[in-house]
């Protein structure tokens, strides 16, 4: 670590923090793998304020440099530390898991690894991106097994978890907003899986893609502007909003939804 420093000054452009010595500790910490407490810890430890390794505005300076050297000294290395962030690092599933627990059961980073082994209640589940639709489906069917998307929230128990469900054979169909940014979290969501795309997008193939847009779709330029996508399925569906210039919420689809989802779950 004693030419991180330098290093740190060369390639950024920017002085060291007057303070920079005060975390030679914390990364020696981290060097030697020992478990470490969350992060506001950490700082009170080392005699900053609780928010100065998770605060950009706290100390501008030393949290540019303490997160420049977690991104590029340790960058791939594990980092031993408990957890403090739970806001934006859930994962919220309805009758996926085996568990007399009200649902919809939410799964925080704290319980990510007991979930890999938990008894599965069904081996399809239907993937939902918007968190109305989500609510809403399950207050129409409580006992259909979904997952909620929530938009771009891709955070890292989620991410976990679906892949984890995934290695143990769990199918999924994912129904999302039929515009840019929705058919690019789509291809994002089926690059995270091995399961080919025609299976994940069962409940929204193109045919209907095409039908949809034409019997309800509405005009935006914005929503409908192109968007890079890599699953060849969804290419086809982002061409066919750009072509058209028209989009369609998951919300306009409730009464689709719920006829195809109900035989799709039977299998």
């Amino acid at each position: 670590m004693s030419d991180v420093p330098a290093e740190y000054v060369r390639q950024t452009g920017r002085p060291l923090p007057i303070n920079a010595a005060v975390l030679n500790r914390l990364f020696a910490a981290i060097v030697d793998g020992q478990a470490l407490p969350n992060r506001g810890q950490q700082a009170t430890d080392l005699g900053l304020t609780a928010h100065a390794l998770t605060d950009s505005h706290v100390d501008p300076n030393l949290y540019h440099y303490y997160t420049w050297v977690l991104t590029h000294a340790f960058a791939g290395r594990p980092i031993n530390e408990v957890t403090a962030k739970l806001i934006g690092m859930a994962f919220t599933s309805a009758n996926v898991f085996q568990t007399d627990l009200p649902q919809p059961l939410t799964i925080n980073p704290w319980q990510e690894e007991a979930m890999a082994t938990f008894p599965l209640a069904h081996m399809r589940v239907v993937v939902l991106e918007n968190n109305g639709v989500f609510a809403l489906l399950h207050q129409m069917h409580p006992q259909w097994p979904l997952i909620l998307q929530s938009g771009n929230d891709f955070n890292s128990t989620y991410v976990a978890l679906i892949q984890q469900l995934a290695s143990r054979g769990l199918h999924y169909a994912y129904l999302g907003d039929i515009d840019s940014k929705g058919i690019q979290m789509a291809d994002h969501f089926c690059g995270l899986l091995d399961q080919p795309d025609t299976d994940i997008m069962a409940l929204q193939p193109l045919a209907d893609v095409n039908y949809w847009l034409g019997a309800y779709g509405q005009q935006d330029v914005k929503r409908t502007k192109r968007r890079q996508v890599q699953d060849p399925v969804l290419q086809a569906q982002m061409d066919a909003v750009v072509v058209t210039q028209r989009f369609v919420e998951q919300e306009q689809l409730v009464e689709e939804y719920e006829l195809r989802i109900g035989r799709w779950l039977q299998g």
